[in-house]
């Protein structure tokens, strides 16, 4: 049987040290092993009878329960002050066959893979790659579960794409200690698995769009995600660019994403008739305290995929280009401790060299983090055709009231259809400031302060923006997630929440985050009943 160890702590951290946060028990839990219980399925509703039985022993002492995988988040939404379960031992995965496939199903079975909550991205990407299939998208790198991932709505920059939770078909979530509160989800218009199969990991199935758009993006919040159905796709390369180029033709890019007709061009990715391909991933590179009239910019093209191509590690292992946070660090390990004198050498050139062009995988590119230390990261997304505007209005934020020891970037990303996803435009442009973190001082504004100019200046300028659920922010500013979302769209995300899980288990699964956003409520208005609400269709 699986077995878990229990930790009575004071106090727990992210990877990131954005903490430390109150708590009190930390619950691991180790999965028995194969040779024991060979079989996965077994395995799996073994696992899920241990986090019941969890689950019932934080009820009866009348506590909150959270789980968490990695631990990358940057402010305190997978934390909670009595009760944390880390995931990482709970890894197993079993592709999917036809005969488990619904009959309505459009999905190709030998895209379908259900992972448990505690797998990697990087396990996933392997698993995959035996099979001769990919990932469509995924974060910068590789180190989150995908729970975590789909929890907090961690993007890519593929926008034709979308964000990871974008191709997740089904859901398994424990919402509670008894044998019934083990659901599986999915929409009821694209349903992937029958219901034999599924009920095989389940005691409850649920058909349900608006409830499966609900739990999507659940931010912890709709239970304990014990496994993740997802699409994935045949194997493809990516090739690679990384130039310097004018900042107004970046900057109309972004606006326009128009880059059939742009001036710039790279003469491989063009058409037979000198037109420019548009590319799978556009991101780009600021360094705000500069005056540089050029940014650097990365593009990928999607290619089909074959064996015999150069290998792509002795490039990524050197490129800065990977992650913004570790460009700004390995500069800040070489300086002084100083953040004052830290951002005036920031003033001066500190891009690299531009890269060669390299081609890989999905997994090969993005790849391993390469910095685990103290770290901040503010993210909002606005509609691509507002880039360059809400870009200036950050930037003379930065220079005029920082400033602040960190970088930005923008990376742009398909809409989601998950009802509190952050990617919620056509289009999404990702605007990211990252760093390393500070102290406040006299001259410089803790990272709170810095946070809550950013949402100031947005709403002062009438920019409608969203802010990256896993990313530092003045998470308690007043009506914040109703700006973003609309009050429409908070409203049915919480009801379904409550029709799901009842006011005992909402509270149960909430924790201060959801309180600092307003989205532990109980009293929102209820347009059904809950058993209507969230009855299969």
């Amino acid at each position: 049987m699986a077995t878990t160890k229990t930790h009575n702590l004071k106090e727990w951290d992210t990877l990131h040290n954005n903490g430390p946060f109150p708590l009190k028990k930390l619950y691991i839990t180790e999965l028995e092993g194969d040779g024991n219980m060979p079989d996965k399925i077994d395995r799996f509703n073994d696992a899920a009878n241990e986090i019941r039985r969890l689950i019932k022993e934080t009820k009866d002492a009348n506590q909150g329960f959270r789980a968490y995988g990695s631990a990358w988040s940057m402010n305190h939404i997978a934390s909670h002050k009595d009760r944390m379960h880390y995931n990482g031992f709970m890894n197993i995965h079993i592709p999917i066959i036809p005969e488990n496939c619904h009959t309505n199903s459009n999905f190709d079975a030998s895209n379908l893979f259900l992972f448990e909550c505690g797998t990697t991205i990087k396990r996933v990407s392997e698993v995959l790659s035996a099979h001769g299939k990919s990932l469509k998208t995924t974060g910068a790198s590789n180190g989150q579960t995908i729970a975590g991932c789909i929890s907090t709505g961690v993007h890519g920059s593929a926008f034709q794409v979308g964000a990871v939770q974008d191709y997740v078909v089904g859901l398994n979530l424990i919402i509670g200690p008894n044998p019934n509160d083990v659901v599986y989800l999915e929409r009821h218009t694209q349903p992937a698995l029958n219901d034999a199969f599924a009920k095989k990991i389940s005691a409850k199935i649920i058909r349900n769009d608006h409830l499966f758009n609900a739990a999507l993006v659940g931010l912890g919040g709709f239970g304990f995600v014990h496994g993740i159905v997802i699409e994935a796709e045949p194997r493809f390369l990516l090739k690679r660019y990384v130039k310097k180029i004018n900042k107004d033709v970046v900057l109309k890019l972004a606006d326009t994403l128009d880059f059939k007709n742009s001036t710039f061009k790279i003469p491989e990715e063009t058409t037979a008739d000198g037109f420019g391909i548009t590319p799978y991933h556009y991101k780009v590179f600021i360094n705000q305290y500069s005056k540089e009239p050029e940014y650097v910019i990365e593009l990928m093209y999607k290619k089909p995929f074959k064996t015999d191509y150069k290998d792509p590690f002795p490039i990524i292992k050197q490129s800065l280009y990977r992650d913004l946070i570790h460009l700004f660090t390995k500069l800040a390990e070489k300086l002084p401790k100083s953040i004052p004198w830290l951002v005036k050498q920031l003033r001066k050139t500190i891009m690299p060299t531009v890269d060669d062009e390299l081609t890989g995988t999905l997994p090969e590119i993005f790849w391993d983090a390469p910095y685990q230390g103290p770290a901040f990261a503010c993210s909002v997304g606005v509609d691509h055709k507002d880039s360059s505007k809400a870009l200036k209005l950050l930037a003379d934020l930065t220079n005029n009231e920082g400033p602040i020891p960190g970088i930005f970037a923008m990376r742009f990303v398909k809409q989601t259809k998950a009802t509190l996803g952050f990617t919620k435009f056509p289009v999404t442009c990702m605007l990211e400031i990252d760093g390393v973190l500070w102290k406040k001082t006299r001259k410089i504004m803790s990272l709170t302060e810095y946070s809550k100019r950013i949402i100031e200046v947005l709403k002062q300028n009438n920019i409608p923006f969203t802010i990256h659920w896993g990313k530092n922010s003045d998470w308690s500013f007043p009506g914040l997630v109703n700006h973003m979302y609309g009050a429409d769209s908070v409203n049915t995300w919480n009801s379904y929440r409550k029709a799901l899980l009842g006011d005992e288990m909402m509270e149960m699964f909430s924790n201060d985050f959801l309180h600092d956003t307003g989205l532990a409520k109980k009293d929102m208005t209820m347009d059904d009943t809950d058993e209507n609400l969230i009855a299969s269709l």
